[in-house]
């Protein structure tokens, strides 16, 4: 890549549910794994410091009170649209390392300060969780986020700074997620309905990683955008590659589709940042998928 990458950790956990009662979910550990891997050297990027997290505690959150840690998770949202705005407005490319999904939150923020932005958002999960489709209510930020960046739920959480929604529905475009059948409560029907682009692991497979790059490709580098971002969270890959996730559920990406997909958008001069979500250290004793995802990036951003 042509331009100058910088390294930046936003170590937040707060959109998650705890693994266990009194445990709090690990992920908050992946930007120390992967830099013990050697990536700022690896990636020959600048050092953008750490957006320290507020403290996870959900207190006493009951279902039907909203989104846990909503206000906590609101003003960490501005303070990392603060430090990533300033590096993408000079031209940057800021290279962020998670923390829970609900980090898009503060990307999406950023880049709506700036101009219109898309988003190609690999996941094994839609994250489109909202008061209007979930009778159970709703909870996890991590579970909500596309719903949240888009508009649907609490506006603390969806008109920050009276920008809100930060992304529209045709400049989203979700790839890699599990099929309905092993994903009962996949909001693909709504998504269609909707106009939010996105491609099943069944699509990917019958259309052939390219084509499907290509066809994201067509709308996010869209002369009407002024770029996009590039979000991958660790559980788009099948947890027989990758399973130190928080839902390792079957039937995700094989690392050869999931590179296949991410090198034409990473090389596209119209994406304006990375970020990497959900790996969870606690489940990764042997440090493996540290390994496979340092190198998952050298290659994608380096390579």
């Amino acid at each position: 890549m042509s331009r100058s990458l910088v390294l930046i950790d936003a170590p937040s956990n707060l959109g998650l549910r705890a693994p266990a009662p009194g445990a709090v979910p690990g992920c908050h550990k992946l930007a120390g794994a992967l830099r013990d891997e050697g990536l700022l050297r690896r990636l020959g990027a600048r050092d953008g410091g750490v957006v320290v997290a507020p403290r996870y505690d959900p207190g006493d959150w009951r279902p039907g009170d909203g989104v846990f840690h909503a206000d906590r998770i609101a003003a960490y949202s501005r303070r990392l649209a603060d430090r990533l705005e300033e590096h993408v407005r000079a031209g940057a490319f800021p290279v962020v390392l998670g923390g829970d999904c609900s980090i898009a939150l503060g990307t999406a923020l950023a880049l709506r300060r700036i101009g219109r932005f898309g988003l190609a958002y690999f996941d094994g999960h839609d994250d489109f969780r909202h008061p209007g489709n979930a009778p159970a209510g709703v909870g996890a930020a991590g579970g909500e986020d596309v719903a949240l960046i888009t508009g649907r739920g609490q506006r603390d959480l969806t008109d920050l700074e009276g920008l809100g929604p930060s992304l529209a529905d045709e400049d989203v475009w979700l790839l890699g997620l599990r099929d309905p059948v092993n994903e009962p409560d996949s909001a693909q029907p709504e998504l269609n309905r909707l106009g939010i682009g996105y491609a099943a692991v069944a699509d990917v497979r019958r259309d052939g990683p390219p084509a499907v790059a290509r066809a994201a490709l067509a709308r996010l580098a869209d002369h009407e955008l002024d770029g996009f971002w590039l979000h991958i969270d660790a559980d788009v890959l099948d947890p027989s590659v990758m399973p130190a996730v928080d839902s390792p559920d079957p039937g995700g990406l094989t690392l050869d589709e999931l590179r296949a997909l991410l090198g034409p958008l990473a090389r596209s001069p119209r994406c304006a940042g990375f970020q990497l979500t959900i790996y969870d250290p606690d489940l990764d004793p042997d440090g493996r998928c540290a390994a496979l995802l340092a190198d998952l990036v050298v290659d994608t951003l380096a390579g």
